[in-house]
């Protein structure tokens, strides 16, 4: 292996700084934290609470385990001490994160004793059953909930939680870094919304944010919450020294520059270091992967090792983070579902199955092994597309950058006229009232139009029949799920799968695979979004094909071969492949038969001279185009912090709006959350690093870290996408 390590990086043991606990933190609390063994405060714990207690919003930068939730749970518990009837409300991104900070806080109240007999803390989700919600509303001093519930469930009902309303003191938004791009534009209108029904029940809360690994943690914090932060960015925490490889598996034709299977590499490197008692977790990008991970490691570790996953059941999730913590599982094979701090114990080795498409995001988990002392491994094991290709070419890129900055666009038109329908839906809107930095006379002049506001005597009351709420999903996702239903055992619910990813995973005889284990789907009723499985042995799974058709709308801006405007996209899943389990051959395939799925969004475009085709062939243009298309969506995610799943690319020979070759790339979200937009304003830098990363490729014709597998293409495929580029005036250089 160590011939294919292209970078081997060592950060050193940092010792812990500390500082006494303040003399004047309320007794009760300080003797809590004594008898819970702290006697001194990390040098960012005491700055945050300083911070807090002066009155200030704060976000905190810290690395992974340096203690954040202290830099919060400290100022409100003080608080709490000294005002009795004080509430605080918690927002976590996930169920599971809420839950692991209600133990937490639970932890601490019977640490601080007596003070804290009257206080109660409760999780406040969709899992939270209708007979204590009631109770909630009225007892809890600290409701700990996510933005999804605040959104579609609190604020549209706040006069039924006016005891918290009257007397919010505090906003803790933990995990801050996962708020940006479609999700964080949607959150920061929630808090707007939050911060309006605040004032008008008297109340003006400061916020207390904590993040890990984002460039611009000040700026993200200012734009989510609307108001001026204090930093705390110095980390007093201790450190053990942890090692990073990159690693990049070897080629085995080179010809094609085909190299051994990612996948597999990051199963032999996950192997070896459980079978040497190192407890170890394995990223990687997606359900499938997870699963075919877990497969193979089974086969040589066994049992002790479990997958975690979106589409687990609540309880299935929480068995393996309470394994994970009491030492009965050695090893986990997760998506970014376990980026996020859920306490998962000490584990000592990351295996990153490719990059996870951001700075950020690989800081973030590799971060989960090694806490606090105690040397760790992190493995990155690259992958064959073009993202991993050019950073395993260039580890400085990633271990000497910044992470990259989280960014969100609140007044994006599409974000921001959802959250003006709901925020008038809960308090009339008075003339000159301000809701972000948009125009709002426009957005309710609109919604006059549309009849669903009516303006009167200088305000704006709501007038449709419904709460607006329950239309809109802040992840811009469908809020409805495919339930999986196990027909062997009854009708035993085993996991779910988001509506936009079902057609491709529980289509009619697709292959599920949950837990290492193999499902084939008998039934799909989609009209009921149920899928009927049953268990089957078999040493294949499936993997469907979309196929996307595109059409431009409307042109917000363009400059040359560029452009940036609306697109429908329409999307339909078309046939299936089973792929045989190791070797990963094609063994057969099937038609897949369900409706189209359309969505409207913004899309960035680069649209090709006329007489291409004449000059390179109607064969070797689609290939290159279909080649640059690839390497242009790969190469995105370096220019934007985003998933590189946010954005697609589609390709088409000759464009009905351009009547051109053209190539879109668009935002997967709809109505768009910017991403198109940037990738317009860097249109140059994109195309020459295209170009540059074909030219420093030493395959022939095409390989998946340039322009794709040659096979899959004409042979000229990767001299055409290059042919393309110099027609739009980029030239690769050296």
């Amino acid at each position: 292996m160590r011939p294919h390590i292209t970078a081997w990086h060592t950060l050193r043991a940092q010792a812990a700084r500390t500082v006494p606990v303040p003399d004047d933190l309320h007794p009760a609390l300080a003797g809590a934290l004594k008898r819970r063994g702290i006697n001194a405060l990390y040098t960012h714990q005491a700055e945050a609470l300083a911070a807090a207690r002066a009155g200030e919003n704060v976000a905190v930068l810290t690395p992974t385990a340096s203690g954040k939730t202290l830099c919060y749970n400290l100022p409100v518990l003080d608080r709490l001490c000294r005002e009795p009837d004080a509430r605080a409300l918690y927002l976590f991104p996930t169920k599971a994160l809420a839950q692991d900070q209600l133990a937490e806080l639970n932890g601490l109240f019977e640490a601080v004793g007596e003070s804290a007999a009257a206080w109660k803390a409760f999780t406040y989700d969709g899992d939270t059953p209708a007979d204590a919600r009631a109770a909630i509303r009225q007892a809890g001093h600290i409701v700990v909930t996510n933005p999804d519930m605040l959104h579609a469930s609190i604020l549209p009902l706040h006069t039924r939680w006016v005891r918290l309303f009257e007397n919010l003191r505090y906003v803790v938004v933990d995990e801050l870094h996962t708020y940006r791009g479609v999700f964080g534009s949607h959150v920061a209108n929630v808090l707007r919304r939050l911060r309006r029904v605040c004032r008008f029940y008297g109340s003006d809360p400061q916020f207390l944010a904590a993040s890990a690994t984002i460039a611009n943690p000040g700026e993200l914090a200012e734009r989510l919450i609307g108001a001026p932060v204090h930093l705390v960015s110095e980390s007093g925490a201790p450190r053990g020294e942890r090692h990073i490889v990159v690693y990049n598996p070897p080629v085995v034709n080179a010809a094609l520059g085909i190299r051994r299977s990612a996948l597999h590499q990051s199963a032999l490197w996950a192997r070896r270091l459980l079978g040497e008692g190192i407890a170890t977790i394995v990223f990687t990008r997606s359900r499938l992967s997870v699963e075919l991970l877990l497969t193979y490691l089974r086969e040589s570790v066994g049992d002790r090792v479990r997958g975690y996953r979106g589409g687990y059941l609540p309880n299935e999730r929480r068995a393996i983070e309470r394994g994970l913590r009491g030492g009965d599982i050695a090893g986990v094979v997760a998506t970014n579902a376990l980026e996020l701090g859920i306490d998962i114990g000490s584990l000592e080795a990351a295996v990153l199955h490719g990059f996870p498409g951001s700075v950020a995001s690989a800081w973030q988990q590799m971060g989960r092994a090694g806490r606090r002392d105690g040397s760790s491994l992190a493995v990155i094991v690259a992958s064959s597309d073009p993202y991993d290709q050019f950073l395993a070419a260039h580890p400085d890129h990633f271990l000497g950058q910044p992470p990259e900055a989280g960014y969100v666009n609140p007044d994006n038109v599409y974000v921001l006229m959802c959250h003006v329908k709901c925020a008038a839906c809960e308090l009339t809107f008075e003339d000159g009232e301000q809701f972000g930095e948009a125009p709002l006379e426009d957005v309710l002049g609109f919604l006059a139009e549309e009849q669903v506001v009516r303006h009167v005597d200088g305000r704006w009351y709501w007038m449709a029949d419904h709460f607006p709420a329950a239309d809109v999903s802040l992840r811009s996702a469908a809020q409805e799920n495919v339930v999986i239903i196990d027909r062997s055992k009854g009708a035993r619910v085993i996991g779910e799968v988001d509506l936009f990813s079902a057609p491709l995973l529980v289509h009619e005889q697709a292959i599920y695979l949950h837990g290492a284990d193999f499902y084939q789907v008998e039934q799909l009723d989609w009209p009921n979004r149920k899928a009927y499985v049953r268990p089957v042995r078999v040493d294949y799974y499936t993997d469907a094909e979309l196929a996307v058709d595109l059409t431009v709308l409307d042109v917000f801006r363009e400059d040359g071969p560029r452009a940036w405007g609306e697109v429908a996209v329409t999307s339909k899943a078309t046939i299936y492949k089973k792929i045989k389990l190791h070797t990963h051959e094609n063994v057969g395939w099937g038609r897949i038969h369900l409706p189209e799925a359309e969505l409207h969004t913004t899309a960035y475009w680069c649209a090709f001279p006329e007489g291409l085709e004449a000059a390179l062939g109607r064969e070797a243009l689609t290939a290159g185009l279909a080649g640059l298309a690839h390497l242009l969506a790969g190469l995105a995610p370096l220019y934007l912090l985003c998933d590189r799943r946010d954005l697609h690319a589609t390709p088409q020979v000759r464009a009905p709006f351009t009547e051109r070759p053209t190539i879109y790339l668009y935002d997967a979200a709809p109505g768009g959350v910017g991403l198109a937009e940037r990738l317009f304003g860097c249109h140059e830098d994109l195309l020459q690093a295209a170009a540059a990363r074909i030219a420093a490729c030493d395959c022939e014709a095409g390989c998946p870290g340039c322009v794709g597998a040659a096979e899959s293409g004409a042979p000229g495929a990767k001299a055409a996408a290059l042919s393309l580029l110099a027609a739009v005036g980029v030239h690769a250089h050296g």
